[in-house]
């Protein structure tokens, strides 16, 4: 059977494993990572204390992007000791009362790591078509004579996305904004820049990303299908239409302002802060 692999955060509880009788380690989750990454790429590995009720040590979940993944996993780790002196538990997750239903897109760190594994560092190129300074244009209360305290500055990016192999081709539009904390400073002017410009070309890899649904075969090989969504004009325009659509208006800039991607899932535990998986 194929399946579909989507650049979007996992939340199928048949892509998830709770891992418990887990002891006491320095290190545990980046032991954890080492041992089910093996198995295909990880999404997030989070361990937590068990409840005082259920005894010293703790439990783990563990998130795949293919469910098919996840039950190799699941198969091989059960029961086996891997890295400590007791064998772990590992299953399945079948009910989840903490996960958010709704689709959430996968960051574009996230998304470029997930495409490296499936296409190839070679199999996949981006490029940004235009970075524009945006600011300003929704007026920004000076229309009513208001004195801001604080300022920003917005820039939009469209940035294109090819698989050669494959013959796809997407773009994604986006816009980045970032406060300016003191706007008598030339340089907290310039840092602002940047980091709105980091934001915007981030958020538009991973929107043109989310165009991309990636069907892995039982023999291993990847096809792609194009699943365009509702940004699917910015596609099908030539790169002079696209930078002069991207001449904005007040209106194309609320067109365009997406919503900020999520950068971590939804915690098991709010009393524990989540902590980074660490990359291939």
């Amino acid at each position: 059977m194929a399946e579909v692999v989507e650049f979007r955060v996992p939340a199928g509880s048949h892509q998830t494993l709770l891992v418990w009788g887990l002891e006491p380690q320095p290190g545990l989750e980046r032991s954890l990572f080492s041992a089910f990454s093996k198995f295909g790429p990880l999404y997030s590995v989070r361990a937590h204390r068990n409840a005082a009720v259920a005894g010293p040590g703790y439990y783990a979940i563990i998130k795949f992007y293919s469910a098919g993944d996840a039950r190799r996993a699941q198969r091989t780790c059960n029961g086996q000791r891997l890295f400590q002196e007791s064998p772990l538990k590992v299953c399945v997750c079948t009910k989840q009362k903490g996960f958010q239903q709704q689709v959430l897109a996968l960051n574009s760190n996230k998304c470029q790591e997930l495409a490296n594994h499936y296409l190839g560092f070679n199999g996949w190129s981006s490029r940004i078509i235009t970075l524009q300074n945006v600011s300003g244009f929704d007026g920004e209360n000076e229309e009513l004579g208001e004195t801001l305290q604080k300022r920003s500055v917005k820039y939009l990016c469209a940035v294109e996305v090819t698989l050669p192999h494959h013959r796809v081709r997407t773009r994604g539009v986006a816009l980045g904004e970032a406060d300016i904390e003191n706007s008598g400073d030339p340089l907290e002017f310039v840092t602002a820049s940047r980091r709105a410009q980091k934001v915007a070309v981030g958020k538009a890899l991973s929107c043109a990303f989310q165009k991309i649904l990636l069907v892995v075969l039982e023999n291993g090989k990847v096809a792609v299908e194009y699943n365009p969504t509702q940004e699917e004009l910015t596609d099908s325009l030539t790169e002079e239409e696209l930078k002069g659509l991207v001449q904005v208006s007040e209106l194309s800039v609320e067109q365009f302002d997406l919503e900020e991607e999520v950068l971590s899932d939804v915690s098991f535990d709010d009393e524990l802060p989540s902590q980074e998986v660490p990359s291939n």
